[in-house]
């Protein structure tokens, strides 16, 4: 045998193998090429949010900077509105005093969700910068409400910072918030500080609440007798947290009965979603699946789902509406990863908040087990990329819907604004990310024939 001309040949082929390899690599990138000379079908799409691409690494980038925004936007301080110097000794603040301006609210249902995700995300990730936000924070506000407390035996029914606190006037005021205080307490937040607060909120949720004549939660605005979805979330899960923390049934109990008498009135079950507002009386009833709403519910089953009983009579049906939703939600979910503002309308725009809220809820289902890995997680991985390239690089959430009443005709819903300063965005952008972080370490995916599979 002709060893020399043997390898002469393998050198040529080998070139030849080489050369062609790199320009199907080049066609591959830029589509250029037939079906003769590379496998079309890993030709590489031009995907409008990133697919495939989502790592541990680049989540927590995300995380870190919404912290890094929010510590800076949201001061622990109290100053005198007029001089707007800063109050140091707490014990003498006064119905001049106020909580030191930033872009957002330490104290509202929004916030409540921010609390909960920034505490999600120590966990998630064992940063404890962000555990140490929401505990700072719910303990200051503690300490405010205890000094002012005081002021009021001396001063009763004048204005103070910590109204909503003291004295709560709808489910807004109490539930979200009330919620995360608890969570913050088993985080290490001070109990003497914080269990009064929460006692109070829970006060106001069971017994001052309005309530139609069956003890549904009800509001009588925009009309008499109107039942709210968002409302579930405002008053559920600090009803199922307080459960957990003192052991009390009836907490669960109230929690199921309520979700059940909501769910029976406002599920649509041939569209697997939620109408947004529900009238007593109302015939024809109008139906608008507005998609923070949608998010509002599923959040809730979520958290009644964390934490009630496993032998708990309402859990199997929770369960199976978690199931029901999931499903309407995830036919619905846009080529983009993100959900329209009207979830069955898809000339509505595409809102950033409820995108996040179904990131994390279809993660937290995955990672407890009641959602299947395989059908939803790349889904909820579509969805983290659509929300991640929301967050500018300042840190702000683009994109979300700003504060929403409830209307009975669509121009109302297609025109919301929307605003960087929505503060309904950033709870869920921390919620979101926490679990993704999560689902990539106990379901890790891999890309198979381009596509998205979850191991």
């Amino acid at each position: 045998m002709n060893y020399q001309r043997f390898f002469n040949r393998s050198a040529v082929f080998s070139a030849a193998l080489l050369f062609f390899s790199f320009n199907v690599g080049a066609q591959y990138v830029t589509g250029k090429g037939n079906d003769s000379t590379m496998p079309l079908h890993l030709m590489k799409p031009q995907y409008e949010t990133p697919y495939g691409e989502t790592t541990k690494d680049n989540v927590k980038i995300v995380l870190d900077r919404v912290y890094n925004y929010l510590n800076a936007v949201t001061p622990t301080e109290l100053v005198d509105k007029t001089s707007d110097q800063a109050v140091t000794d707490l014990s003498k603040a006064d119905t001049n005093s106020i909580f030191k301006p930033g872009d957002f609210r330490l104290l509202s249902y929004e916030w409540g969700v921010t609390y909960t995700g920034m505490l999600e995300a120590g966990i998630a990730t064992g940063d404890k910068k962000f555990t140490s936000y929401t505990l700072n924070r719910v303990n200051f506000i503690g300490d405010v409400v205890k000094n002012y407390k005081d002021f009021l035996k001396k001063n009763p029914n004048v204005a103070t910072p910590v109204r909503s606190v003291l004295a709560p006037h709808a489910l807004d005021d109490a539930g979200s918030i009330a919620a995360s205080m608890i969570k913050a307490m088993n985080q290490g937040a001070k109990k003497e500080l914080v269990k009064p607060m929460v006692d109070n909120y829970l006060n106001y949720i069971m017994t001052k609440e309005f309530r139609l004549a069956d003890g549904t939660l009800a509001r009588n605005r925009p009309q008499p007798n109107t039942l709210w979805l968002d409302d579930l979330y405002m008053s559920l899960p600090a009803m199922a947290q307080m459960g957990r923390l003192t052991g009390d049934s009836k907490y669960f109990d109230e929690a199921g009965k309520q979700f059940k008498q909501f769910s029976e009135r406002m599920f649509n079950t041939e569209r697997g979603l939620y109408m947004h507002g529900w009238v007593q009386g109302m015939e024809p009833h109008p139906q608008f699946h507005w998609a923070r709403a949608n998010g509002w519910v599923i959040m809730t089953m979520i958290e009644l789902l964390d934490v009630m009983p496993e032998n708990h009579p309402s859990r199997q049906f929770i369960l199976d509406q978690l199931a029901k939703h999931a499903a309407g939600l995830a036919q619905r979910q846009d080529k983009t990863g993100f959900w329209h503002q009207l979830l069955d309308r898809d000339d509505s725009y595409l809102e950033t908040s409820a995108t996040a809220i179904y990131a994390y809820c279809f993660a937290r289902a995955i990672n407890k087990g009641w959602l299947e890995a395989k059908a939803y997680g790349p889904a909820a991985l579509l969805a983290w990329s659509a929300v991640s390239t929301k967050v500018n690089q300042k840190g702000q959430v683009e994109g979300t819907c700003v504060g929403t009443g409830m209307a009975f005709d669509p121009a109302f819903y297609y025109y919301r604004p929307i605003s960087n300063f929505a503060a309904h965005g950033y709870g869920p952008v921390l919620l979101a990310g926490s679990e993704i972080y999560r689902l990539l370490e106990k379901h890790p995916f891999e890309i198979n024939d381009s596509a998205v599979q979850i191991k």
